[in-house]
């Protein structure tokens, strides 16, 4: 794919996007990692502070996600792989919401934890590809 960068951006382009990439992979382990301990039942994963460091994480990850929108001119409605990243993501939260504290047993945090990593893994997916298939795109190529 053809990177087109608006000019006044193409200088910090790069940097944008390692630090999103950055954030991605950070977000990603700091999720597993909470999720894993609440569902050990250690009490660490919900401390203030840690909770304040992965939203600290997630406000740098989305803002510069944000940027590299600008930055690329992209469109959810018209460049559907990031329509559909979205949509994931908002998925994402719902199930790692239930995940991290609002399923009620055991079984149900566990569920919605797989389900997250999988939303997770499929998002990386959409934006490697810049396919609305993700990794499916792979199978679909001649």
């Amino acid at each position: 794919m053809n990177i087109d960068v608006t000019p006044h951006l193409q200088t910090a382009y790069p940097h944008i996007k390692h630090l999103h990439v950055t954030m991605v992979m950070v977000s990603g382990l700091l999720f597993v990692a909470r999720s894993v301990g609440v569902m050990a039942g250690h009490l660490w994963p919900m401390r203030p502070a840690i909770k304040k460091c992965s939203v600290a994480i997630d406000v740098v990850l989305l803002s510069a996600g944000v940027s590299l929108w600008v930055a690329l001119q992209l469109n959810p409605l018209r460049d559907t792989w990031l329509g559909v990243k979205l949509t994931l993501l908002m998925a994402y939260i719902v199930f790692g919401s239930v995940a991290m504290r609002r399923g009620r047993t055991r079984l149900i945090r566990g569920l919605a934890f797989c389900l997250s990593v999988c939303l997770y893994a499929s998002m990386v997916g959409l934006a490697i590809m810049h396919h609305p298939l993700g990794w499916m795109s792979l199978w679909m190529q001649p």
